[in-house]
């Protein structure tokens, strides 16, 4: 058995830590990639959704795009070749366009320009594309294909995100495949679309006929433009990180440390297979040490992150909820006191071998909102992947999604909603036909997000007592500060304020296309807000509504770490994340806050009655 190196750093997180960082291809030049000539460089990349409009280029680094022609429509294959890899890249589709990402070479997760597509194919964005006979009858000569669990595709011209973790196929000492390649899961704009699926060979148009335990990544360049950006992956070999012998002793009782039931004797003493707490029959006011063995495949660095579920990020640190604990030989590797969370994490040097390990925990008092009895024990190395070490799923209480759909008319859902870290009480939620949605704060006139997709999942509302009362997005979402849309400011560079003192919500109507009209008065004034599905759910179009307005005040339409003005009053906010469209007269004020954002900013001048109206398109 080889020595334990030593702990390099340890932390307390408030969210699942991933572990090592992914590998980066540089984008400075091709010389990451053989390609051809239609392949290019550049700083940024705009497609222009409008009909008729041109590709802007900015010099520079960092992004490859493909200017393709009918001479010259060479693919963009990686010098590495990979088997087992989570694979990040961000990718801009122009209008009409198709394209594709090839894990091996072999097995293809579309690339097209699906913005606003109602039903998703296996022929859209983020599908895994059909296999291909061409001996089959005409219409029957692709199968396997897999449409996206829902189609969250932006517009042409924003930058979308895949996140595809992808485990090639197997083969024995003969050469031959033992396994099917399979894609664990595919992740668009943040969505979960795919989850562990099959693929009995290559896709169509694959750059390979053949399967081989490795291949080169490759972005398809015989079709149309593309812009892509920030490849990053993790290469995996196949060796895990696995436990053995497992053995529990578990304790009743209220512990405030791992120390007070150390030398006690446990009510239970048992053999185990899984890394679960076994044999108490309190859900509160117990403790376990856990003991057995850890094989450590290779030498190296090694994350390990423990997270106790029953101990919230929002815990009082007088009064932890729990703690533990986690060594590997004699070396305590993970300590977690309670008072900052239920997460730790840290990093450690090990030899390859066969190591004993010690993981101790304790639970005080259950939460009402946070009453798993669960803990994570999770392990990573560069060339393994993050391996979560309680290896069986459990099916307790598991209970079906409770959704909310929408059909051919806006739904509205009061509810509570996670905005920002923060648990927003006053929210009311509304889903468009067309898969477009959004939250709105009424206590405060403030818009929280929109995204595209489905509606929202209610059941931490509905299922048992309801207590957390959270209504869950269930497509992708794209959060905003949450402030007032409309404010008085002193001058032009006044701070925007977080609430205003003379804000009073009024309630809202119901209109003949049953959108709520939103009311409600600021010192004197009377604002109607209305948010809309317009261009076919293409666009989210928001309007306000100011009467008896008797000195000029400010509306906020957006704010990012950045914000380019584009052709023919087009915004793009947060890099290319989505648009602002403002009218041709709109005059409206972009300037730099402390926060080192951007606000833009509309005047809205003294009234009778006084319309802003922008939309939203992403």
């Amino acid at each position: 058995m080889m020595a334990i190196g030593s702990i390099l750093i340890q932390l307390h997180c408030l969210g699942q830590d991933r572990g090592f960082p992914l590998e980066v291809i540089q984008l400075n030049d091709l010389s990451a990639f053989v390609t051809g000539n239609n392949w290019k460089i550049a700083s940024d990349v705009f497609y222009d959704y409008r009909p008729g409009s041109k590709t802007i280029v900015t010099k520079g680094t960092g992004v490859v795009y493909n200017e393709v022609t009918n001479k010259t429509n060479e693919h963009l294959i990686s010098k590495i070749e990979h088997g087992d890899i989570e694979l990040e890249l961000d990718f801009m589709m122009d209008k009409n366009s198709s394209a594709g990402v090839y894990l091996q070479g072999r097995y293809e997760v579309q690339m097209v320009d699906s913005w606003g597509l109602k039903s998703p194919k296996s022929t859209g964005c983020g599908a895994i594309a059909e296999r291909w006979n061409e001996t089959k009858p005409e219409g029957h000569q692709g199968y396997e294909g897999h449409p996206p669990a829902q189609n969250v595709s932006k517009a042409p011209g924003l930058w979308q995100h895949f996140r595809i973790l992808f485990r090639a196929p197997r083969f024995d000492a003969k050469g031959d495949k033992i396994e099917n390649a399979r894609f664990i899961s595919v992740e668009h704009n943040g969505v979960i679309i795919h989850q562990n699926v099959e693929v009995s060979g290559p896709t169509r148009s694959a750059i390979f006929n053949n399967e081989k335990p490795s291949g080169p990544l490759v972005i398809q360049g015989d079709q149309g433009p593309v812009a892509i950006k920030n490849i990053r992956y993790k290469a995996y070999g196949v060796d895990a990180i696995t436990l053995a012998d497992l053995r529990l002793s578990a304790y009743e009782g209220k512990f405030k440390s791992v120390l007070e039931f150390q030398s006690l004797k446990p009510t239970t003493d048992v053999k185990i297979d899984l890394l679960e707490h076994q044999g108490t029959e309190s859900t509160d006011n117990f403790a376990g040490t856990i003991t057995g063995n850890i094989r450590l495949p290779k030498a190296g660095k090694y994350f390990f992150q423990l997270n106790c579920k029953w101990i919230p990020d929002d815990t009082n640190p007088a009064n932890p909820n729990g703690g533990g604990q986690f060594s590997i030989g004699n070396k305590i590797i993970l300590t977690l006191d309670g008072k900052h969370g239920g997460i730790v994490s840290a990093v450690a040097d090990f030899d390859a071998g066969v190591y004993p390990i010690t993981l101790s925990y304790y639970k005080t008092y259950r939460l009402w909102y946070a009453r798993s009895n669960d803990f994570v024990l999770s392990a990573e190395t560069p060339g393994v992947p993050l391996t979560y070490l309680n290896s069986v799923l459990k099916s307790a209480e598991a209970v079906g999604a409770i959704t909310v759909p929408v059909a051919n008319e806006p739904v509205m859902q009061r509810s509570f909603v996670n905005h920002g870290g923060r648990k927003k009480t006053h929210v009311i939620s509304i889903g468009e036909p067309g898969g477009v949605n959004y939250s709105m704060e009424l206590s405060s006139g403030s818009l929280l997000q929109f995204w595209r997709g489905n509606f929202i999942e209610t059941t931490l509302m509905w299922y048992g007592r309801g207590e957390p009362q959270l209504a869950q997005p269930l497509g992708s979402v794209i959060q905003l500060p949450g402030q007032p849309a409309f404010a008085f400011l002193p001058d032009k560079n006044a701070v925007w304020p977080d609430s205003l003192s003379t804000y009073n919500y009024v309630g809202y109507d119901v209109n003949a296309a049953g959108r709520p009209v939103f009311k409600y008065t600021i010192e004197n004034f009377q604002v109607r807000e209305l948010l809309e599905s317009t261009d076919d759910g293409k666009q989210l179009s928001h309007t306000l509504t100011v009467t008896n307005l008797t000195k000029d005040g400010w509306c906020k339409v957006a704010e990012g770490t950045d914000i380019v003005k584009l052709p023919s009053g087009l915004y793009a906010i947060n890099d290319k994340q989505y648009f602002i469209k403002l009218s041709d007269k709109a005059e409206p004020l972009l300037r730099k806050t402390s926060r080192k954002t951007t606000e833009l900013l509309l005047p809205v001048k003294s009234g009778n009655s006084t319309e802003i109206k922008y939309s939203i398109i992403w």
